[in-house]
Parts: C-alpha cells; structure tokens; sequence
C-alpha cells in the first residue's frame, strides 16, 4: 500500500525545475580580479579541500531553492560527486544531483549519440543549465536543450540565471 501512495504522490506532484551549473569558468573562476565568496571554514581547510566559489553563489542557490528548483551540477571534469559536493558544502552549498564526465559519457550513450555533444542536459531531466560556453549554447539550439551563458567577467550572471529561470518555468 504504501508503494501504490507513493507512485500516486510522484504522479501528481508538480514537476521542480531542475537547474544545472557547469564548474570551470562558472562556478569555479580561477581568473585575477572575479570576487568569489567566503568559505564557512577556516583558509588552510579551504584550500586543500576546495576552489574559488564565484561571488554570489551561495544567494543564488538559495534564491533558486526559494522558487522551487532543483539544483545540480553538470561538469564533464573528472571530479568526482563526493569531490564536488564537499567543495560546494565548504560554502553552505548543497546540491541534488552531480553530472560529471562518466556520468555524462554513460547517459549520452543510452541516448545513442554517435558524436556526443559536450553536454546533453535532457539525458538527466534538466530543464536549464547554466555555462560560460557559446559551444555548449550551440549544442543546446542544435540538440534542444535550454543554456544561459554567463562570463566570468558579468557582475549581473545571478540576475542572468534568474531571469532564464523565469522563462524555463513559463515554458
């Protein structure tokens, strides 16, 4: 009885807009003069554990949360998820689900991709992801998929994300 409730739950629950950030020149800006935030534990942790965490961030992944989304990672790095969500959680971050380059390669096959796209958000449910690439925005008019470009260099990239969240949820 209870796995009939629960099928019948998850078939009526309204669909959370699943979100997905890649790391380098996103999240992770390594580039002189990007601010990046502070972390919640003390500097000599931070650096053998950790990378530079864009500024704004932590507000922006709250802000998400607030509107109903689901946040995730998708990087086609060889980090590793444990990798990727102590660094996250070194800034109060937490993230629902990890796309890193083995997962990436294994959900693309199911898909049968003779050439595999550097990213293919649909293969893991997600509805946006955000990324410093024109390519990956590319791939996303080529295969479908929605992808807002941030720089390192924007100041306003939250409010970028945001406002493509709006539209994502429109949609």
């Amino acid at each position: 009885m209870n796995f009939l409730r629960h099928i019948l739950a998850s078939t009526f629950r309204p669909q959370r807009t699943r979100i997905s950030f890649d790391i380098d020149d996103t999240l992770a800006c390594h580039g002189a003069g990007v601010p990046t935030e502070d972390s919640h534990v003390p500097a000599f942790i931070h650096r053998w554990f950790g990378e530079p965490l864009r500024h704004g961030t932590g507000s922006l992944v709250r802000e998400l949360r607030r509107r109903g989304c689901s946040v995730w990672i998708y990087t086609t790095s060889g980090r590793t998820p444990f990798y990727i969500r102590r660094w996250l959680l070194l800034h109060g971050i937490r993230v629902d689900g990890v796309v890193n380059s083995e997962r990436h390669s294994h959900g693309l096959a199911v898909h049968g991709f003779s050439r595999l796209p550097s990213k293919f958000p649909p293969a893991f449910g997600i509805d946006l992801h955000v990324d410093d690439s024109e390519g990956v925005r590319m791939e996303g008019d080529t295969h479908g998929f929605r992808v807002v470009v941030v720089r390192p260099d924007d100041a306003s990239w939250a409010l970028r994300v945001l406002d493509a969240v709006d539209l994502a949820q429109a949609a």
